[in-house]
């Protein structure tokens, strides 16, 4: 017996598709039975495995569990809930790994899996190698058993343990994602006054897509805190492991803002502590850090690769511009993953250990005009050569380059950014200045090195 994936399936940090197409049954089973096989060679017996509310889930956790208990594998199923309490439940039951199964922020028709491996992120070349194994049939056999374990409200007990935080006002929107049911049990256990949305679990997403880094998926939101005067709201992505805010205001406040509010109560606790942000992450995020007598370090894009150098570096928090916030923090040790349930439940203790409103602390923010994210179609094949080519040019020219992830430009107006995606054939730039007439001639330059490299900033490309 062997098994081929479709190769777009296996990306960088998970492997997801589309059900029926590119993502079957036949794939979950034949990605438990070589995950298993890799736990067993490991030393492991015992894996956790978790879903999120996409209706393929419990057809491809069924298949998932027969490939992990045929490699000889002991199956922990927690059920249904976001992937941070699969993390969590990695991290404190007696277990050797972790899956869930979930399509992250993508359309209701995907569906994958995120996989945890002995506490660490199991991404890049392991996931490379699970597709080479099971093209080889190189699986263990056995019979391994499957247990339930509930372990909600020991997650949410969690969330909330040693919580010092004020009484707010709060919006939540789960958006018919897996965290819903989390964040009912959630408020419960919170002072204040809490009004909720769509936390009734829905694949199919009724109401708005579950991805709140963009700001048209914020507007029900928006509305629940105006017509309530609700001193500001937070949204959550499909399986929970991103956040979004919002202040009283209705204004946004984007990942790298809520990372500079969070970074606040660590450097009092933590004084002169590292704090990772994104390539991707603005210029006053990186001076608010250093401004708090914090160390600012700028990595590349990519839950994995974040939490890998989060390892290395003994940081206390990181962040991502696409909304994943990730805690190992004294008490409040998170185990180093992106929860963005925690996330909410920090910011609630950031505001009032910072002691101003939400609308307040946004408004104290420097005015910043930046680009959303812009996304553009390039041929897989050029992908990585166009930033190559962009770094090259730069270096002649004698800019003032940072390559952590792509070409990070620094000018007098501000900064600009190219690079690829690691998980799709595009090309991702941003530029961020402190007027338009800055942003303008930053966003000349990018088109510029475009042109020279044969493309143009074409039509949006979709997530």
């Amino acid at each position: 017996m062997t098994h081929q994936f479709n190769a777009t399936s296996l990306r960088e940090y998970d492997i997801r598709g589309i059900v029926g197409k590119t993502l079957s049954t036949a794939d979950a089973t034949a990605i438990g039975r070589t995950f298993g096989t890799v736990v067993r060679r490991a030393g492991g017996t015992r894996v956790a495995v978790g879903y999120d509310g996409r209706t393929s889930s419990p057809a491809m956790e069924a298949a998932l569990i027969a490939g992990l208990t045929g490699a000889g594998v002991d199956v922990v199923r927690i059920g249904m809930g976001p992937t941070p309490m699969l993390y969590f439940a990695e991290a404190t039951l007696a277990v050797d790994g972790g899956i869930q199964i979930t399509g992250s922020h993508n359309p209701a028709e995907y569906n994958g899996f995120k996989m945890v491996l002995q506490h660490r992120p199991f991404f890049g070349a392991d996931i490379q190698k699970l597709g080479q194994m099971a093209a080889a049939g190189d699986w263990d056999t056995g019979k391994g058993s499957v247990v339930d374990h509930d372990i909600m409200d020991l997650y949410v007990a969690r969330l909330v343990e040693g919580f010092d935080g004020g009484a707010y006002r709060i919006g939540w929107d789960a958006g018919n994602g897996a965290a819903g049911p989390v964040i009912e049990k959630l408020v419960k256990l919170l002072p204040g006054e809490h009004h909720l949305l769509f936390t009734d679990v829905d694949g199919n997403f009724p109401n708005h897509h579950p991805d709140p880094t963009e700001e048209k998926n914020l507007a029900d939101l928006k509305k629940l805190v105006a017509d309530n005067r609700l001193d500001f709201g937070v949204a959550f992505d499909g399986d929970g492991d991103r956040i979004g805010a919002i202040d009283g205001e209705g204004r946004v406040i984007w990942g790298d803002q809520i990372l500079s509010i969070l970074a606040e109560p660590v450097l009092k606790a933590l004084p002169g502590a590292t704090i990772i942000a994104d390539v991707k992450a603005s210029q006053a995020l990186y001076d608010r850090i250093a401004e708090l007598g914090g160390v600012p370090i700028m990595w590349k894009t990519g839950h994995s690769l974040i939490k890998t150098r989060m390892k290395e570096t003994g940081a206390p928090l990181a962040g991502e511009m696409s909304g994943h916030i990730f805690f190992a923090h004294g008490y409040y040790d998170f185990y180093g993953f992106d929860d963005a349930q925690f996330a909410a439940v920090q910011l609630i203790r950031a505001a009032t250990s910072i002691g101003k409103t939400m609308t307040q602390i946004r408004s104290d923010m420097p005015a910043m005009i930046n680009t959303p994210e812009m996304r553009f179609q390039v041929d897989e094949s050029r992908k990585f050569a166009v930033v190559d080519e962009v770094l090259a040019r730069l270096e002649a020219e004698g800019a003032d380059v940072n390559r952590t992830d792509g070409a990070r430009v620094n000018t007098a107006d501000g900064w600009w950014l190219l690079r690829a995606s690691n998980t799709q054939d595009v090309l991702v730039a941003r530029a961020e200045a402190r007027d338009q007439a800055g942003l303008e001639r930053l966003m000349a330059m990018i088109d510029a090195q475009l042109a020279a490299s044969g493309l143009e900033r074409g039509p949006q490309a979709g997530h």
